[in-house]
């Protein structure tokens, strides 16, 4: 496919990169800042767009801006996408009819790697899935094409789900993330070095992936030990009694999943 990327930031240039090695051609960039976008084409081996001239035609225009400036993103460009064939943000959370005004001049939907990039690390999108969401049966044959030759895995969002895919993303990004820096707290209470967990770490999420994350649940919580779980609170809220709350709601979500709630309300109140 021929492309062209307008926003560079580190989604955008990672998923711009990765088609880069996978023989697709990155016809221009564009991005708010000039300097910015010049960086970003130099990189891809390109060059950058200007906003007030007729984009070249292309097969694919990747708007990879944030949620809150695709629609504006969308109709600036409208008048200048008559080249273009089909247009996607990346955005997993944003409805495709954001490009509505685009929808005039090309085929629409989204295209949104379900993985993250704290920075342009185009190898991330290999082995990623993709969620391609488009009415278009023609455009999405196109991107599943596009992602499968990335070495991605796509599968089809229903726009309407989009926010709830959205949630469950975050909630398997981020809180898992929130749980790690508790324990690292409290095992540097404990005088214990947080890389220590590492394997700990590691297995239990290989568990969850591979078991589900029902069946990989192991410790006091899931056996119901109310005495072990009494303990463990005690000494959060003698250590560290500023996570003790925080350590608490934890230990309740977690009896939820393992059905223990009940047997473990007393000590959990």
């Amino acid at each position: 496919m021929d492309l062209i990327l307008a926003g560079p930031g580190r989604a955008g240039l990672s998923l711009a990169t990765a088609m880069v090695g996978a023989g697709h051609r990155v016809v221009g960039v564009m991005a708010r800042d000039a300097q910015a976008a010049a960086v970003a084409a130099d990189s891809v081996g390109t060059v950058a767009l200007t906003w007030d001239k007729p984009l070249p035609a292309v097969d694919l225009l990747v708007i990879a801006t944030s949620d809150g400036a695709i629609s504006e993103v969308a109709q600036r460009l409208a008048p200048l996408a008559g080249d273009v064939e089909a247009a996607v943000h990346l955005s997993g959370l944003t409805s495709v009819s954001a490009l509505e005004p685009l929808a005039g001049a090309c085929r629409i939907g989204s295209f949104h790697p379900l993985q993250t990039f704290p920075d342009v690390d185009p190898s991330r999108v290999a082995g990623c899935a993709v969620a391609v969401t488009t009415e278009d049966e023609a455009l999405a044959e196109d991107l599943f094409a596009l992602a499968e030759s990335l070495g991605a895995r796509p599968f089809p969002l229903d726009d309407g789900n989009k926010a709830l895919y959205h949630a469950a993303a975050s909630a398997a990004s981020n809180f898992p993330v929130a749980a790690l820096s508790m324990a690292r707290r409290l095992f540097e209470a404990a005088g214990v070095d947080f890389e220590a967990a590492a394997p700990l770490v590691r297995a239990t999420t290989e568990n969850a992936l591979s078991m589900g994350p029902e069946k990989a649940l192991t410790g006091p919580v899931a056996r119901g030990d109310a005495g072990t779980v009494a303990a463990q609170i005690a000494a959060v809220e003698d250590a560290a009694p500023h996570l003790a709350v925080d350590f608490r709601a934890f230990l309740r979500a977690v009896a939820r999943v393992a059905g223990t709630e009940e047997t473990l309300d007393e000590v959990l109140s």
